[in-house]
């Protein structure tokens, strides 16, 4: 039996509220016929997703397992269905995104040297939503740095570089021509992925400026993103001991695009960025 999208998008409205009432506010339907829906997608499946109580709503191990392969499938036919319209309506576009300190300009200009009949741009994206907009077809094509999920992409390391410590203006070890992890020992370090109950959520290297200003906390950042950033209350000092940052490229996985291909290509040859300090390939 095929997967009805429709019934899976239901089914993840309420896995990520865990409540059916607001996640039917969500999805502008009546309560009683979300319920339906969501009996019937089990009822395909022959699995149940949720356990219903007195104390509410939580998800299963197979419910667990749908909400992670679920947004990657719902992902990938938005993206199929961005990529059709934008096909229908003329002249071919090829949208990249990249994170802060990446320098896009000079694939890009080899690119359309090549393909002066494609328009190319540039969309800044974060860590937290790089993997979602490439497979919901916001971006066709985008530099990304590690942590990945690599579900559902084609990824091709382009290059390493050097990480530094971001630390604030007086503090103890700022204005050390180099550090070692160790180091940091003891340090408050600023959360992303993981917060704790009541950390607002890290996404900007604008919002890394502030904390890290105001004394939150330390982070590492790629040495890119020091050569492009600077604040007179910010201070950068190279770690020696600590993993390069990877800079790669990631597309669709599947998705055979020649001008994707011919994009990689471009991104390869002109290879990482060159100017006072900066790395060379990892």
């Amino acid at each position: 039996m095929d997967l009805d999208l429709r019934k899976v998008r239901y089914f993840v409205a309420v896995a990520e509220l865990l409540h059916f009432g607001r996640a039917a506010e969500r999805l502008h339907i009546a309560q009683p016929v979300l319920s339906r829906q969501i009996r019937a997608l089990e009822k395909d499946l022959g699995a149940e997703l949720f356990v219903r109580d007195s104390h509410g709503v939580s998800l299963t191990d197979a419910g667990r397992r749908l909400l992670d392969e679920g947004r990657a499938l719902l992902a990938s036919a938005d993206g199929t269905r961005r990529r059709v319209l934008r096909a229908a309506r003329g002249p071919r576009r090829l949208l990249v995104g990249f994170r802060a300190g990446v320098v896009v300009t000079p694939a890009l200009r080899a690119f359309a040297a090549a393909h002066p009949d494609v328009e190319g741009n540039a969309r800044r994206i974060e860590w937290d939503d790089q993997e979602r907009l490439i497979l919901d077809g916001t971006v066709d094509v985008a530099y990304v740095r590690r942590p990945v999920h690599e579900d559902g992409l084609e990824l091709r390391l382009l290059y390493g570089e050097p990480r530094v410590a971001m630390l604030p203006e007086g503090h103890r070890l700022a204005g050390k021509s180099e550090l070692t992890l160790a180091d940091l020992d003891g340090e408050t370090w600023l959360r992303y992925s993981d917060p704790r109950p009541g950390d607002l959520p890290i996404r900007t290297i604008e919002e890394k400026f502030e904390c890290v200003a105001a004394g939150t906390g330390v982070t590492l950042v790629p040495r890119s993103v020091a050569l492009q950033y600077s604040r007179p209350d910010i201070s950068y000092v190279p770690v020696v001991d600590a993993a390069p940052d990877e800079v790669l490229l990631a597309w669709a996985a599947g998705r055979r695009s020649p001008l994707i291909t011919a994009f990689a290509e471009a991104a390869a040859a002109v290879g990482p960025p060159e100017g006072p300090g900066c790395p060379g390939p990892g």
